[in-house]
């Protein structure tokens, strides 16, 4: 990995890339600290340090890069677009038209669905937006200077500008840039909190000037299990089946062509971090539209008072075991059914036998036409089932951390998404390199 960003870096062009993307990070971060107009930054900074330690706020602010809890213009991150991007792939399993679109691909097609993704995500930035002005007004009207309707329609025109911003920025960086743009953007947020978590581990070593030997054993605890935390997910990410793939000779003219082996590599996690974004934005809605528009019943006894419990089980210690059963086992279910999703959207076993047929290739033992399309079905099914819970187990066991009284801002879910990313940008990068003909970049 260090040799593949050494040999980038020598690159004129993808050091350019790099520089780029770098600046457009940049700006990211800065903008996390531009409070949204009309808000009393000292007065929220009050209010939040008692919710954010340990609530579904908490989490959204992890995601956000402490976005949220500052009330910055890009408090509400990439999550409009991650949400528009799930409820438009849902919709291209019913609505036909949208469904065929998505099928012949090419890019008129896809410009045509990113429009629409682009849209539905404004139109659910104004709602969100709409809900935290709402929210906060009700409960922390002091936050706001000169509460009305101005403040509220410049707070909410500054939200949603803000996750226009983000998304324009992730599609530079998709681009110009290294790739891997709305990632990218929510991998940085996360790492912004690596700091908080250093300072979390010195707090148990050292407890107001003093050694604590129990403390420096958690702190070893912690490190050694994020160390094998991050290898079980960097060997689900890289490990692959390859399926070998033969081509029978032909004769064209006075040539001849193929009699070449060669393989397609089938992946663990074919469908990357994705679906663990996916089933973490999917699981705390329910919490985001409650603390929004129902904040008066979240510690009631009712159904939404139940529903909000259990949406941030995840993220808060608070709540009892069954809550953090229930929430666990949904949470694992929903990374099981985006892997799977992701993973046929992404990969067509009967497209890729046709490939082969008429590329004049075979797989070993395997017949041509339906029984290769029923191999490969059969192949990704077991690699899809066995990737996919590897990854919710890897998400959901961190959560008994919880309970321990540490405030760790780095669980299951965000090293998913850390170690996925950062695999994701190296591939990236090796993919551009192998474009340049770069020669040295397997050389160690």
């Amino acid at each position: 990995m260090f040799q593949t960003i050494k040999n980038a870096i020598k690159t004129p062009e993808i050091r350019k890339r790099l520089w780029y993307t770098l600046l457009l990070i940049v700006i990211f971060r800065f903008g996390c600290y531009i409070t949204a107009p009309g808000v009393n930054a000292i007065a929220l900074a009050e209010q939040m340090k008692a919710i954010t330690s340990n609530s579904f706020i908490g989490l959204v602010d992890t995601i956000s890069g402490g976005s949220f809890s500052r009330l910055s213009v890009f408090a509400m991150s990439i999550t409009p677009y991650i949400t528009s991007s799930i409820v438009i792939q849902l919709l291209g399993f019913i609505i036909p038209s949208l469904q065929k679109m998505m099928k012949e691909g090419g890019e008129v097609a896809k410009q045509k669905i990113n429009r629409y993704t682009k849209i539905l995500t404004l139109v659910l930035a104004l709602v969100e937006a709409l809900g935290i002005y709402i929210s906060y007004s009700r409960s922390y009207s002091n936050i706001f200077i000169n509460p009305g309707f101005f403040t509220g329609a410049l707070v909410v025109i500054s939200l949603m500008a803000g996750t226009a911003i983000l998304m324009w920025l992730g599609e530079q960086i998709t681009n110009k840039g290294i790739g891997n743009g709305i990632s990218m953007i929510i991998f940085v947020g996360i790492i912004a909190g690596f700091p908080s978590f250093v300072t979390m581990l010195y707090g148990l070593i050292i407890v107001k000037g003093a050694f604590q030997t129990a403390g420096l054993a958690k702190a070893i605890a912690l490190l050694i299990g994020a160390v094998v935390l991050v290898a079980g997910v960097v060997w689900v990410q890289s490990a692959e089946r390859r399926i070998p793939v033969q081509y029978a000779k032909k004769v064209v003219g006075r040539k001849m062509y193929g009699g070449q082996n060669t393989h397609i590599p089938m992946k663990l996690a074919m469908a990357g971090v994705m679906p663990i974004i996916f089933a973490s934005s999917f699981l705390t809605f329910p919490a985001m539209l409650i603390s929004i528009f129902a904040s008066n019943k979240i510690g009631g006894t009712g159904f939404l008072a139940g529903l909000y419990k259990f949406s941030i089980a995840t993220s808060s210690s608070s709540v009892g075991w069954g809550y953090v059963l229930a929430n666990a086992i949904v949470y694992l279910l929903l990374i099981v059914g985006f892997t799977f999703f992701y993973t046929l959207a992404t990969f067509n076993p009967a497209e890729v036998s046709q490939n082969i047929k008429q590329n004049g290739g075979f797989i070993p033992g395997i017949r041509a036409g339906k029984p290769t399309t029923d191999y490969l079905t059969s192949v990704l099914m077991k690699l899809t089932w066995f990737g996919s819970i590897f990854l919710g187990l890897i998400a959901i066991l961190p959560m008994a951390l919880k309970f321990t009284g540490l405030n760790i801002s780095f669980g299951g879910t965000t090293i998913l998404i850390i170690v996925g990313v950062a695999l994701e940008t190296v591939q990236q990068l090796e993919s551009q390199l192998v474009m340049r003909h770069y020669k040295g970049f397997l050389e160690k």
